[in-house]
Parts: C-alpha cells; structure tokens; sequence
C-alpha cells in the first residue's frame, strides 16, 4: 500500500509534466466552466475554495460570481499548476495556496462553498479527502464536483472504458458523498458536462 508522500508524488509528476500546455490543451472549456460555477448559487461577499484549482480557470468565474466582498482561494498540491495561473493572471482573482486538499491548512467552516473541477478521480483517499473539504464548509453550504465534459465523453478521448467501479456513477458518488457528510442534491452527466451539486449536512 502506497503512503501519503508517495501519493502526493504522483499526482504531482502528473500534472507537472502537463501544466506548461494545459490551458491550450483544452481552450474552449471556459464557458462550461462559468456555466459550473453559476450552478452554485454563490452570492456576492460569499466565501469559495477552488479545490485541487491547477491553472485557475475557475477562479475569475468565481470572482465575478461573489464579487470584490467576496473571499476566493484556490488551492493546489502541484506547484507548476499553480505557476500556470499565476502566468495567466488568474492569481489576481483568487488566493493561490500550495496544500493538499486532503490536509487543508484552513479553519472549520471558512467557506460557504467549494468548488472541485476534475478533482475527484486523482483523490488518494476519496471518503477522507470529502470529509476534509466538508470540514473546511459551514453546515448548508455547497460542493460542486465538475469536468468539462461528461464521464463516456471523457473515457473516450483517454482510450479506455467506462467502467462499473468509476467514482463518479451516480450508484457510487451518491453513497461517497452522504458518507462523507454531503448531500448530493443534483447530478448531470452528459457529453458537454459532469457536475454534481451536494449540500454539506449539519
């Protein structure tokens, strides 16, 4: 069994050797993106965390969705993500914080929501990782878990098949989150888009 720093390491030297190109990877995602963060219902002065943030392409959605008032953090395990947004001056509508957002160096209950774009498949530990993102949500408060595009879409453009044991089925996200203290209230998986919305449970 794999320890924590070896988990760390692979999701790092993943996405390090991606981040150079990752936002020309995929230049189209932004609208599919703002459309994500509007499901949210965030209000201006709301406090949000981009979890597991890579280049930031959340984080101006987010800002113009709780405004100046409003607090945004993005946090990500790889430093070369984060340099990314940085170059892309998506530093300037967010807080980058370098952290594992399986140890959130961050008080219970500091955001009224959490965002969460392609997070959930590179989780090591997934029951524990939601349960720290929910400790860092006040009670009622919301979690989105996004990609671009939806689960056989994805599968498609990776070469591989869709499989029953795949976290993100609704038979086995639904039973994650309400163990981990979430609610899921909506679930969409289609070609353009995979968001699932939850309510952090008292």
């Amino acid at each position: 069994m794999r320890n924590m720093s070896e988990d760390h390491a692979h999701v790092q030297e993943f996405f390090t050797t991606r981040a150079a190109d990752w936002d020309s990877r995929f230049p189209d995602d932004g609208p599919a993106y703002a459309a994500a963060v509007a499901e949210l219902g965030l209000r201006e002065g709301d406090r949000v965390l981009d979890a597991g943030c890579g280049t930031g392409r959340a984080l101006p959605p987010l800002r113009a969705a709780v405004g100046r008032s409003g607090v945004v953090v993005g946090a990500d395990l790889t430093p070369a993500m984060l340099r990314a947004a940085v170059r892309a001056g998506r530093d300037r509508d967010g807080h980058l914080l370098l952290a594992d957002v399986g140890a959130l160096p961050l008080g219970p209950g500091s955001f009224d929501a959490v965002f969460a774009a392609g997070l959930i498949a590179h989780l090591p530990h997934p029951a524990e990782n939601l349960r720290e993102l929910r400790r860092v949500v006040r009670p009622g408060g919301t979690l989105a878990l996004f990609h671009p595009v939806g689960r056989a879409a994805l599968a498609t453009r990776q070469g591989r098949q869709l499989t029953p044991d795949d976290l993100r089925a609704e038979p086995n996200l639904r039973p994650l989150l309400a163990g981990s203290g979430w609610r899921m209230t909506s679930y969409v998986d289609e070609d353009a888009r995979f968001l699932a919305l939850a309510v952090r449970e008292a």
